[in-house]
């Protein structure tokens, strides 16, 4: 009797077939290798380390963002893991934070603030997860569509060069090999179907790359002294210190991690049709949590999680968490094999940012996507979202503005996306979940769109929770009855009644 699993399973359960799986994993890989590895050599070239020392820092990044990237697309238990499609990678949140505190006390204070911002994390996920109800679709839609304006600068700069004083910035040459690769990936959405419209973004990195070596964009030089295996010991850098100044700073990272990271596990949940609850933010959180400990001890970075793969969920409406979880084995051993890592490395800037403009741009139409469940026709929401909005890409248009405030102010005011989620977050507490909120304004137009689920109060968000109880302990019943490659068949049984 034919038991087609696919009929009754939520498409993020799903698993594509073997083919396509390595293909869809390279694609994720390919899209955020860049921005993993800018942190690493942005903070290694402010801390003077030699080119050895931040090849390691690549490394050891590469690594810890498969292994936190396979906790949260499979989960461990009830404890780690969102279980869902969800790529992550190191977060220039805390590049700031970690220069200053090297230029003060060193680098294993670095690691050690690291370390214990990593514990603090774990130790406050499933409280900062009961704030879920605080975002509603006003709040995470208005920083969801920060995060995607907010990068598009990212992709201009890897489409033009970094260097304006370079010979080819901005060259024709540069612009015209961005512009084909976006034409390709436009007449491929048009014209693809099946498979081939699901790995489009792949296909346009490739051609791209094949166009640009006789166009002279590419440099292959590193690949060749690049060794096959190579990571470094836990605290290479040595034993771990713990300035109480350093701890602090790198705390409030971790919070402001949170923060990116809700927003944008809101938006994945929009994307995937499945809702996140208030127990699966806490142990996505957890995951970030966790990314600081192993981050602090192999000499990497803390995570969360990156809005290029959040819009490519969006271009190829593949939403399989086992698609996620390649591209985080592939992590892994990029991280293992630095041969490999760098021929990722090499991909000219022009293709991938033009494939970054794209998927950027539909994380922003995500985001906007979700504030049209707002009634923006009321003056409080409209003012929430119009104030965080402008408060958010101020520090993204006007460079600089903030170089006057205190170091640990800056952690705060120099992200966009950090900016706007503060903001929102605020001014919604102020404007609806005040003693004041709602004067003069009619019951049916105080709330501001319907809520994630887990969002709510009272005797429904009692209720709600043990529903999700319920619902937990299905999925891991049919989860935790098979082990390795016999999941897919005791699926294939039928729904769990």
């Amino acid at each position: 009797m034919d038991a087609p699993d696919a009929d009754f399973r939520h498409p993020v359960d799903r698993r594509p077939p073997l083919a396509g799986l390595a293909a869809l994993g390279i694609q994720h890989v390919l899209i955020m290798y860049t921005g993993c590895i800018t942190v690493p050599l942005v903070f290694g070239a402010a801390a003077g380390l030699d080119s050895s020392a931040i090849a390691l820092l690549i490394n050891a990044d590469l690594l810890v963002a498969g292994l936190v990237t396979l906790i949260q697309s499979l989960g461990i238990g009830r404890i780690l893991g969102i279980r869902l499609p969800i790529v992550t990678g190191a977060t220039f949140a805390g590049v700031t934070p970690m220069i200053l505190i090297e230029q003060e006390y060193g680098m294993q204070a670095v690691y050690g603030s690291m370390l214990a911002a990593g514990f603090f994390g774990l130790l406050v996920a499933v409280p900062f997860a009961r704030l879920v109800r605080f975002f509603p679709p006003l709040v995470s839609g208005t920083v969801i569509t920060v995060i995607g304006l907010s990068l598009i600068g990212v992709a201009g700069g890897l489409i033009t060069g970094n260097d304006p004083k370079a010979a080819d910035y901005a060259s024709g040459s540069r612009l015209a090999l961005a512009g084909g690769v976006l034409a390709f990936i436009v007449l491929f959405a048009r014209f693809a179907r099946g498979y081939l419209g699901q790995i489009g973004i792949l296909l346009a990195l490739v051609v791209g790359t094949l166009v640009a070596i006789p166009m002279d964009l590419t440099d292959f030089s590193g690949v060749s002294g690049a060794n096959w295996l190579g990571l470094a010991a836990p605290f290479h850098f040595g034993a771990p210190q713990f300035p109480p100044t350093a701890v602090i700073a790198m705390c409030v990272v971790m919070l402001v991690i949170f923060t990116e990271s809700t927003a944008s596990m809101l938006a994945v949940g929009e994307a995937t049709g499945r809702p996140v609850s208030e127990r699966d933010l806490a142990r996505g959180l957890a995951a970030d949590g966790l990314s600081g400990v192993l981050g602090g001890t192999m000499n990497s970075f803390m995570d969360t999680v990156f809005g290029q793969n959040v819009g490519l969920l969006g271009m190829t409406k593949v939403v399989s968490r086992y698609v996620t979880a390649v591209a985080g084995g592939i992590l892994v051993v990029l991280g293992l094999v630095p041969k490999l890592g760098e021929v990722v490395a090499a991909l000219p800037g022009p293709v991938v940012g033009a494939a970054g403009l794209v998927l950027f741009a539909t994380v922003t139409m995500v985001g906007i996507n979700t504030l049209r469940r707002v009634d923006l026709g009321q003056s409080h929401n409209l003012t929430i979202a119009s104030v965080s909005l402008g408060v958010g890409l101020l520090p993204e248009m006007a460079e600089g503005i903030y170089d006057g405030f205190p170091s640990w102010a800056q952690i705060i005011t120099g992200s966009g996306i950090t900016s706007a989620a503060v903001t929102a977050f605020a001014l919604n507490l102020l404007f609806h979940h005040t003693t004041l909120a709602g004067a003069g304004v009619p019951s049916h137009d105080r709330g501001n769109g319907p809520e994630p689920e887990g969002a709510r109060g009272g005797q429904e968000g009692r209720q709600e929770g043990r529903e999700e109880d319920r619902e937990e302990a299905r999925r891991e019943g049919r989860e935790g009855a098979h082990g390795g490659g016999q999941g897919e068949e005791a699926e294939a049984a039928g729904p769990t009644p």
